[in-house]
């Protein structure tokens, strides 16, 4: 008797995520600041694609490492609270941290702890029934699945991944940019070099398209075949924008659930919009996800930010 699919196996980016709230993200005079209460979350980026599918009412899998430690017992414990459906392998390098300062207007920087060795990776006898049983894997480039791709590629499953801020150089995030069919990245770190990165991702590799988030000022998107990106203004946030933390997160998941419908990639743009907006209006790492009903309201109502 076989399993039922999962629309979507989400591998890597779990972890967990002590959020500091400061006035501005710079380092003040003196050796010590007071600040709000300092929080710890259960976070990361496979964690918001996979808890945003699974709010979206997608049938998801999530895959990783955890260390037998308490962040680790606490990420089992909310994905058990959330009813996510999530598999690990215990890692003695322990759970990945995070601190992320965020300032007055919700701004964030982030400091991400590098405790999983370059070469740990996920066995093949774990990762593949559950790629086995995927119409869609989303990769988060944390390492530890950078050799499924020959698998995936086999069995003709579509993949994504989000490169977040890749300078373009970096050969880590090289493999992921050039063996995705949809790819994600911040324009952050791009600069003027935004339309050679992009056509370097669609021309070397395998990617239909691909979207640059710019936050306020937008996105980006570059489809096969095309001359230039296109650039779409963000929506404007229906709730005041209190933490970015794990917005563009949710523009991953609210764009790739609008294409997994066989929504014009225009239309995925908007949804992925107002996904990620959503998130802005909520303190802390992936504390609220937008649902279906939520999303397509939202969408409906949407209007560009001005």
């Amino acid at each position: 008797m076989s399993l039922p699919p999962y629309d979507v196996l989400v591998v890597g980016g779990a972890g967990v995520d002590t959020v500091v709230r400061v006035e501005r993200l710079e380092v003040p005079p003196g050796d010590s600041l007071h600040v709000p209460p300092v929080y710890d979350y259960v976070a990361h980026t496979g964690n918001g694609v996979a808890l945003g599918f699974h709010t979206l009412g997608r049938p998801t899998k999530f895959i990783d490492y955890l260390g037998d430690d308490v962040q680790g017992h606490a990420v089992l414990a909310a994905y058990a609270g959330h009813g996510l459906d999530f598999s690990h392998l215990v890692s003695p390098h322990g759970t990945p941290r995070g601190i992320n300062l965020v300032d007055a207007q919700g701004r964030r920087f982030s400091f991400y702890d590098s405790r999983h060795p370059a070469d740990l990776r996920l066995p093949r006898e774990f990762y593949l029934p559950h790629l086995e049983r995927a119409r869609h894997v989303h990769l988060s480039i944390t390492g530890v699945n950078r050799d499924m791709y020959e698998d995936i590629h086999r069995l003709g499953v579509t993949c994504s991944t989000d490169l977040h801020d890749w300078d373009g150089v970096n050969p880590h995030h090289l493999t992921y940019a050039l063996s995705s069919d949809h790819v994600f990245l911040s324009a952050a770190g791009l600069g003027a070099r935004l339309e050679e990165v992009l056509h370097r991702i669609v021309d070397e590799g395998r990617a239909r398209f691909v979207v640059a988030t710019a936050g306020a000022d937008g996105c980006h998107l570059l489809v096969r075949g095309e001359e230039k990106s296109r650039h779409f203004p963000a929506v404007r946030p229906e709730r005041p924008v209190v933490d970015s933390n794990g917005a563009g997160d949710a523009f991953v998941t609210g764009f790739l659930h609008a294409l997994m419908e066989g929504q014009p990639l225009e239309d995925c743009v908007l949804a992925g919009s107002v996904s990620g907006a959503f998130a802005c209006g909520s303190a802390g790492t992936h504390t609220e996800f937008i649902d279906l009903p939520g999303l397509r309201a939202a969408v409906a109502r949407a209007v560009p930010a001005g």
